[in-house]
């Protein structure tokens, strides 16, 4: 058992040590396999984080405004879902941004973000605690995906989970269905989940998303070719691929690709990689679900939908899950 740092009176660190994994051997079997696919997480260098911050306030990129919207102007009636005093969960909570929208009404007895960036997190939650020094907090760098281990010692309480971004769209639906299984073994009898969902709707809409006029996703999408040089001592270069962005209708989900523009080979991790003029490297799914699809997918990981909140358009929802 790790044990607790307080870093201020109300903000107490715990540091579980996640794995770091071998990046090299999952990005090699994904860049081997047939079609060639890379982890999403792999966008995140500190080049892509900033280009995702600036997506998230492109003109076309609706969900991030549309989810903040929908927190603020239905924070109360969360708030009396979510129950007095809860034990307020948020795996991979990064800045800890959108909570802030929701403290105040919540006013959860503990606030526990969960990050895999030790340093990343410790700065939020320090920040976090400065700004509500009623709160306590207990930021537990570990990685959410491998163990929830951490979870045996929190307090007694009825205990939230909450997910915001609809980066539970990055899951393949029976992954997003082991994943909320997890939620629901976490928070026990009587507790819940608010996740934010990205919804099915018109393609026109969705593809501008994720091909926005300045360019910036396309940027966004070809940076990870760099992070793979990096790790795997290769030479990819960027302008010999194209970002190419859609929305498959019959998956209903947004799928991100890197074009390779011609036949070409690249040197990596001492060997020859090749790729056909025309084939593509698989890096993203976002998929998009109907408040009804979404609700069954929660119903096979024996959580009930207990309300939904949808913005005005029907472009995204938050849903409180009850375990069942």
């Amino acid at each position: 058992m790790n044990q607790a740092l307080f870093l201020r009176d109300n903000v107490s660190f715990q540091d579980e040590h996640p794995a770091a994994g071998d990046s090299r051997d999952e990005l090699l079997a994904g860049l081997r396999a047939e079609p060639k696919t890379i982890d999403p997480k792999y966008f995140y260098d500190a080049l892509g984080s900033r280009l995702f911050a600036r997506i998230t306030r492109l003109p076309e990129y609706y969900p991030t405004r549309t989810e903040v919207g929908i927190l603020h102007r239905h924070r109360q009636q969360i708030a009396a879902h979510c129950g007095v005093s809860c034990v307020f969960i948020e795996p991979g909570s990064g800045n800890c941004e959108k909570v802030r929208l929701l403290l105040d009404a919540v006013r959860p007895s503990l606030y526990v973000p969960v990050d895999i960036s030790s340093e990343f997190l410790r700065a939020a939650a320090l920040q976090l605690g400065g700004e509500y020094p009623w709160l306590a907090i207990a930021a537990v760098c570990a990685d959410f995906n491998a163990s929830w281990d951490f979870t045996r010692r929190l307090p007694l309480g009825k205990r939230v989970v909450f997910y915001p971004g609809s980066t539970i769209g990055n899951l393949e639906p029976a992954d997003a269905v082991r994943f909320l299984a997890r939620v629901k073994e976490v928070v026990g009898a009587g507790g819940g989940a608010l996740i934010g969902v990205d919804l099915h709707k018109d393609s026109a809409c969705l593809t501008a998303a994720y091909n926005d006029a300045q360019g910036v996703t396309a940027r966004f999408n070809l940076n990870v070719l760099l992070r793979l040089n990096r790790i795997l001592e290769a030479d990819f270069e960027p302008a010999q691929f194209r970002h190419r962005a859609f929305y498959n209708t019959d998956r209903q989900r947004i799928e991100m690709h890197l074009v390779s523009q011609c036949e070409q080979s690249v040197g990596c991790n001492g060997s020859r990689l090749r790729l056909r003029q025309g084939e593509s490297i698989h890096t993203e799914n976002s998929y998009k679900y109907t408040v009804q699809g979404f609700a069954a997918l929660a119903a096979a990981a024996g959580l009930a939908l207990e309300r939904s909140w949808l913005d005005d358009e029907a472009l995204f929802s938050v849903h409180y899950l009850r375990a069942t």
